[in-house]
């Protein structure tokens, strides 16, 4: 008996593609609690990176590195330039962000996100604050980062509110692996 193939599952999204040329004067605060800690993960283990990528991109369909091999991964972010950054709260892993700075005037914000226990704290604006601030130090001259309609929706609005500006916008098709859950809030918008 052979196994039928699965169903393709494709997901339209609009992704927008922001930059900013110049550290904002002014970024949020360090919110009073929960207590935060932020620390570059210096040769972050695989499964670490992994637990991190899938917590924080799993409601969103963050499916682009699922699968990759250990090697592809690790080529990735393990790359010289490449910086992953975790946010603890109350002593727990909290979000992340990666940084790539390979092009040194253009760094960019490869991913940024919070768990989802953790949205809705004031955490992210001062969290957003911190990647930028973190990508202005040295000698870059722009900042760039996109973000899609499948993201938390209040991704595009805080991008935006401390400073980034789109610089275009394009449609795009996603393909779900069959083994991935589909948030109820995106399936909506599936074509299979």
């Amino acid at each position: 008996m052979t196994k039928a193939p699965a169903k393709q599952r494709i997901v339209e999204t609009t992704v927008t593609y922001l930059a900013m040329t110049a550290r904002p004067a002014r970024l949020p605060p360090m919110p009073a609690s929960p207590r935060l800690a932020l620390m570059k993960a210096e040769g972050i283990p695989l499964h670490f990176y992994r637990y991190l990528y899938d917590t924080v991109g799993g409601s969103w369909l963050w499916v682009e590195r699922l699968g990759l091999p250990d090697d592809v991964l690790s080529e990735k972010i393990h790359a010289d330039g490449v910086e992953v950054f975790v946010l603890y709260a109350n002593g727990s892993p909290a979000g992340y962000y990666e940084l790539d700075r390979r092009d040194t005037l253009s760094v960019r914000l490869v991913y940024f996100g919070l768990m989802l226990e953790w949205t809705g704290m004031r955490i992210g604006p001062w969290f957003l604050g911190s990647a930028i601030a973190e990508a202005f130090d040295g000698r870059a001259k722009e900042l760039r980062v996109n973000t899609c309609t499948l993201d938390h929706p209040a991704a595009l609005p805080l991008y935006q509110r401390l400073g980034f500006e789109p610089v275009r916008r394009e449609s795009r098709h996603v393909r779900i692996p069959p083994d991935i859950p589909i948030p109820g809030h995106i399936a909506a918008g599936m074509h299979v």
